[in-house]
């Protein structure tokens, strides 16, 4: 009898841990979706409703009317073209220079410690502040007529997203054990081929979170964007929904439906790269 009480408060215990351990999830999941449903809700109220008390958890009377002021009587759409474009290209230039940068701080010897040298300098240009090189920005995109333009928004986004992402693909690449791509050279493959044909497909998991990483900083800078860039055709989605905070009002219907869509490219975009983010497995196999 003893035993078979034990064995039932322990499948209690056991029990209540499990509820525990549930029960935290959903909290953390509620706290961490709960804005998104806000925000999502207040672009469907209309502006008086927006502001009941009590507050309205669910649209009363659902309207897209914040929708067609965002997207067709303002240029929302014009600034969501424009950061889906400079995200991208940050993304693609980040991911690519930093993915072949990793590469030769893992695999390559350098002397008098070169590696550690360089591996440190790079990872000091992340530590310093955006703002602190907001005017030297300025002025050089100023004196190559560079002013109001994606490129250059691609350039300086990519000056502070390319340090993490050198050190992310370059730990990735320190994880994958050599002999996979000395073998590929001893059967006639060249250093390129074994980075492009053993390093690079082992290390997709890191490539895809470095770039969802790179995407996420790129689509929601707002510091660089607003000084580099001045007018409507050149500016980003963060600074179109800044806009309509305006001294004399706050147009919450309109930044909610506007946040709201300016989530919705990172989500599709997650989802599309989660397969190669638990792929992360297959590093940990190749090396037992």
């Amino acid at each position: 009898m003893a035993t078979g009480t034990h064995r039932a408060r322990s499948r209690i215990r056991e029990w209540l841990i499990r509820l525990a351990a549930y029960l935290a999830i959903l909290a953390a999941v509620i706290l961490t979706l709960f804005p998104i449903y806000w925000i999502a809700a207040n672009s469907l109220k209309f502006d008086i409703d927006i502001f009941a008390v009590p507050p309205q958890w669910v649209p009363q009377n659902p309207t897209l009317k914040h929708y067609d002021e965002a997207f067709i009587q303002r240029p929302f759409l014009r600034y969501a073209l424009n950061s889906f474009l400079v995200a991208v290209g940050t993304t693609i230039v980040s991911v690519a220079f930093g993915t072949m940068a990793g590469y030769a701080l893992a695999r390559f010897s350098y002397p008098w410690q070169w590696r550690k040298q360089i591996s440190f300098w790079i990872l000091s240009t992340r530590m310093m502040p955006p703002i602190v090189s907001i005017i030297p920005l300025y002025l050089f995109f100023n004196y190559f007529d560079m002013l109001n333009t994606k490129t250059a928004l691609i350039i300086a986004y990519t000056a502070f997203n390319l340090p993490f992402a050198t050190w992310m693909m370059k730990s990735y690449f320190q994880d994958l054990p050599l002999e996979l791509e000395e073998a590929a050279i001893v059967d006639g493959d060249t250093r390129w081929g074994a980075f492009l044909h053993v390093a690079l497909p082992l290390a997709r998991p890191g490539l895809a979170a470095t770039a969802i990483f790179c995407l996420i900083i790129s689509w929601n800078e707002f510091l660089l964007s607003l000084i580099i860039t001045l007018t409507e055709q050149s500016q980003t989605l963060p600074i179109g929904i800044a806009g309509r905070v305006t001294q004399y009002n706050t147009y919450w219907g309109e930044i909610s439906a506007a946040g709201f869509m300016a989530c919705v490219p990172i989500v599709i975009f997650a989802f599309i790269v989660q397969k190669h983010l638990v792929r992360g497995l297959s590093l940990g196999a190749v090396k037992g």
